[in-house]
């Protein structure tokens, strides 16, 4: 006998949001996206790809939760010494209680739609973008390293 599937659909998963209080509404920058908001921070879901695992959820983010900022989620982004919020027009240092905000909505949000949560995730919040400035410039092709044994220019 076929098992039935431990998630509920793309649209179905919308219905069990909105029972949850979220504010669900279309998403005009992504095709088939919907902006899942509640409290000020929200984020876009579309329809997953059809999968053969029954246990994989229906929905799939196009983009991760974050504080919404003027109709825009913002990104998370770590720069070591501090997180910030970046949307395509402002970069913003992120308080606690927005960080916190954040983390509260993206637990319930991933209870409710059935992705795994993972240890480190509950812990506290996680970016997206980690850029660290002791790391510019790192990513450059390195020469390698002259070796004793090699003859060198001028010998």
């Amino acid at each position: 006998m076929k098992r039935k599937s431990a998630h509920p659909n793309f649209d179905q998963t919308l219905k069990l949001l909105r029972a949850h209080s979220f504010d669900v509404a279309p998403h005009a920058g992504t095709e088939g996206g919907v902006l899942v908001s509640k409290h000020g921070v929200g984020a876009v879901l579309v329809p997953a790809p059809k999968s053969k695992n029954p246990d994989d959820p229906a929905v799939a983010y196009a983009v991760h939760p974050g504080i919404v900022v003027k109709g825009e989620v913002a990104r998370l982004l770590d720069r070591g010494y501090q997180k910030f919020l970046k949307t395509s027009q402002y970069e913003l240092p992120a308080s606690a209680q927005q960080l916190q905000a954040i983390h509260t909505f993206s637990e319930e949000l991933k209870q409710l739609v059935g992705e795994v949560s993972l240890y480190n995730e509950s812990l506290g919040t996680t970016s997206d973008v980690y850029l660290y400035d002791r790391l510019k410039g790192r990513e450059a092709p390195q020469p390698d390293p002259a070796q004793p044994w090699e003859p060198a220019d001028g010998h």
